[in-house]
C-alpha cells in the first residue's frame, strides 16, 4: 500500500506547526509536502524589531528545510485547487507550473492586509504583513529623517519626520511605539534644524488602545505611547490619502511622507476561491479542524473559522497563539485519520498577552497577571524566546547588542516603495518589475478584479510618499482593488464583494515605454533608473 500523501498549503504558524508535528508522528510513514512561497518560517512577532533595526532580518526566520528534514519543501504559490481531483496547482518563483495530489490536504494560507475604500490609501499606504515590508519601512523612515535633517524649508523637514499610523492593535501599536524609539536616536546623533523633533501619530476608530486586549493593559500601553511624545488619537482614522499627506476624519490634514497601515488582516483570497462556505472570509470548519462535506480537508490558522467552545457561537481570533496551536491539533487529527491515534476537539485557555513597546517598556499578563515596565518587559522577551522554534541565541546577541550599542542606522535600499504595495495577496514576496505573467493578474472591468497571489509582473504607482516609483518602467497593469470600487466583503464603509474589492486603476501609472538603460534582451527589458518622488 503506497504511503498517504499529505499537502500543506503555507508555512506561517499554523502550516508550519502542522508540518512539524506530522512529521515526528510519521517518521518516514506518509509523504508530507509543504507549499510555500518563500524557504523559512517568519516569527511575526518580532517584525517590528526588525523594521527599527533591532533585530537583523534573518534573526526572525527559520529555515524550513533546516528545523523539517522530513518534510519535502516545494517554493510556489497556490493558484487553486481542484477539490474532486484532489490536486493543487501552483506556479513557483520562475513562472513554472506544478501539480501537487494529495490524500488529506491542510489550508493553511493564512491572512493578508485588510483594505478599506479610502481614497489613496492602496497608492500611499503600506502594510506590515512581511520581512519585504518591514526592510522597507526601516530605510523609508531613515531616508525621511536624513532628507529632514538636510533640508533648508522648515515645512518640508516637519513634513518628513512625521510618521503616520493607521491601526492600534498589535502591530501597530508596536511600530509606532518602536518607530519612536528609533527616530529619537537618529535625531539625538543628528539634529534637525529649528529644532525640530520627529512626531509620531496612531490613529484607530476604537474607543482604546489594544481594543482587544484587557483594558489595563490598553491602559500601560497608551500611558507609555503618550510619555514617549506620541500623538495617539482614538476615534480618528484617515479620509483621504494624497502624496503630501493624509485628511483625517476629523477634518485636520496632515503633512507627512509615510503612511503605515496596520488596520488588520483579512484571510488570503485563496480560501474563496474554494467555493466552500465561509464566515468573513474564512473557510468554516468543524472543531476537528476539517470542512463539513469534505472530511480530506483541513483548515486552521488565519484562513478558518474555528468554532470557539470555550464561547458558544463564537470563533477563535485570528491570532499568533490560536494559529500555533491549531497547527498542533491539526496534525493529530489527520494522523487520526489514518488511523493513528483519536481525533481532538479544537480548545483553548488563553495564557496571557505581551505587547512589546521598545527599551524596557513592555504590557503583558501572563496568567492573568498585570505587569507592566521591566517586568513586562522581562516576560514579553523571555516569551518570545521560549515561542521561537529556533534563532533564540541570535535573537538574544541581538538585543544584547543593542543593549550596549547604538543601532546603525543606514539604508541599503534593497526593497522599493513599488515593490511592497498595500494590495498584495501575497505580502511575503517583494514585486519584481518583469515577472512572469499570472492567471488572474488580468482585471475584468471594473469592479471584477481577480485576485492576483504574487502580484508580480505589475508597476509600481507614482507619488508614492517618500518612495522611489520606477522611471520609464516597461509599461503594466495598473494596481487593482484600488479604492473607489466596491468595499471588500465584511469590511465596513461599503456593500460586500466577492473576492476582492474591484476598483479603478491607480492614477498616473508609467505606460509603456522603453527602458533608460541597455535593454538584457527583448523579453526582459532592465528595469531603467530610480527617480525619487520625495525630492523636492
Amino acid at each position: 500500500m503506497s504511503r498517504p500523501r499529505i499537502v500543506i498549503v503555507g508555512a506561517g504558524f499554523a502550516g508550519y506547526r502542522t508540518a512539524r508535528t506530522l512529521a515526528r508522528r510519521a517518521r518516514g510513514r506518509a509523504d508530507i509536502t509543504l507549499l510555500n512561497p518563500t524557504d523559512y518560517f517568519l516569527y511575526l512577532p518580532l517584525l517590528p524589531q526588525v523594521a527599527a533595526g533591532i533585530l537583523e532580518p534573518r534573526r526572525v526566520t527559520i529555515s524550513l528545510s533546516e528545523t523539517l528534514p522530513h518534510v519535502r519543501l516545494v517554493l510556489g504559490e497556490a493558484d487553486g485547487i481542484d477539490l474532486d481531483a484532489r490536486t493543487v496547482h501552483y506556479t513557483d518563483a520562475e513562472g513554472e507550473t506544478g501539480t501537487l495530489a494529495y490524500d488529506r490536504l491542510v489550508v493553511a494560507a493564512g491572512s493578508v492586509n485588510k483594505l478599506l475604500p479610502i481614497p489613496g490609501v492602496a497608492e500611499h499606504a503600506h502594510g506590515f504583513r512581511g520581512l519585504p515590508e518591514a526592510l522597507y519601512l526601516r530605510d523609508h523612515v531613515t531616508r525621511q529623517m536624513e532628507l529632514a535633517a538636510s533640508a533648508g524649508d522648515p515645512k518640508s523637514c516637519a513634513a518628513r519626520c512625521t510618521f503616520v499610523v493607521v491601526g492600534a492593535g498589535y502591530t501597530g501599536t508596536e511600530v509606532a511605539a518602536h518607530g519612536q524609539l528609533f527616530t529619537e536616536a537618529q535625531v539625538r546623533k543628528h539634529p534637525l534644524r529649528s529644532g525640530l523633533r520627529p512626531r509620531w501619530l496612531l490613529l484607530d476608530i476604537a474607543d482604546r488602545v489594544l481594543p482587544e486586549l484587557d483594558e489595563r493593559l490598553s491602559r500601560t500601553a497608551d500611558r507609555v505611547l503618550r510619555e514617549r511624545g506620541v500623538d495617539v488619537r482614538m476615534g480618528t482614522s484617515v479620509k483621504e490619502a494624497t502624496h503630501d499627506g493624509v485628511l483625517l476624519t476629523d477634518g485636520e490634514f496632515v503633512d507627512t511622507r509615510t503612511l503605515v497601515w496596520c488596520v488588520g488582516v483579512r484571510p488570503d483570497p485563496l480560501a474563496e476561491s474554494l467555493g466552500l462556505p465561509l464566515e468573513r472570509g474564512r473557510l468554516l470548519v468543524d472543531p476537528h479542524l476539517q470542512v463539513p462535506g469534505r472530511p480530506e480537508v483541513f483548515a486552521c490558522g488565519d484562513a478558518a473559522a474555528v468554532p470557539d467552545l470555550e464561547r458558544p457561537g463564537e470563533y477563535t481570533p485570528p491570532t499568533a497563539q490560536h494559529a500555533w496551536r491549531q497547527g498542533k491539533v491539526c496534525a493529530h487529527n489527520i494522523a487520526a485519520s489514518f488511523g493513528d491515534g483519536e481525533r481532538r476537539a479544537y480548545r483553548h485557555k488563553d495564557i496571557g498577552f505581551v505587547v512589546d513597546l521598545g527599551g524596557v517598556k513592555a504590557a503583558a499578563n501572563p496568567l492573568g497577571v498585570p505587569l507592566s515596565g521591566v517586568a513586562a518587559g522581562v516576560v514579553t522577551r523571555g516569551y518570545h524566546l521560549a515561542a521561537m522554534p529556533g534563532n533564540r541565541v541570535r535573537v538574544a546577541a541581538d538585543w544584547l547588542l543593542d543593549a550596549v550599542l547604538p543601532r546603525q542606522a543606514v539604508q541599503l535600499g534593497l526593497v522599493r516603495s513599488w515593490s511592497v504595495p498595500l494590495d498584495t495577496a501575497s505580502p511575503e514576496l517583494a514585486r519584481v518589475p518583469d515577472g512572469p505573467p499570472r492567471d488572474g493578474d488580468a482585471d475584468d472591468g471594473p469592479g471584477k478584479a481577480k485576485a492576483s497571489r504574487s502580484g508580480s509582473g505589475q508597476e509600481p504607482a507614482k507619488n508614492q510618499p517618500g518612495g522611489e516609483p520606477a522611471k520609464n518602467q516597461p509599461g503594466g497593469e495598473s494596481a487593482k482593488n484600488q479604492p473607489g470600487g466596491e468595499a471588500a466583503k465584511n469590511q465596513p464603509g461599503g456593500d460586500p464583494a466577492k473576492n476582492q474589492p474591484g476598483g479603478e486603476p491607480a492614477k498616473n501609472q508609467p505606460g509603456p515605454g522603453p527602458s533608460s538603460g541597455e535593454a538584457l534582451d527583448e523579453a526582459h527589458p532592465a528595469p531603467g533608473p530610480v527617480r525619487r518622488t520625495d525630492l523636492p
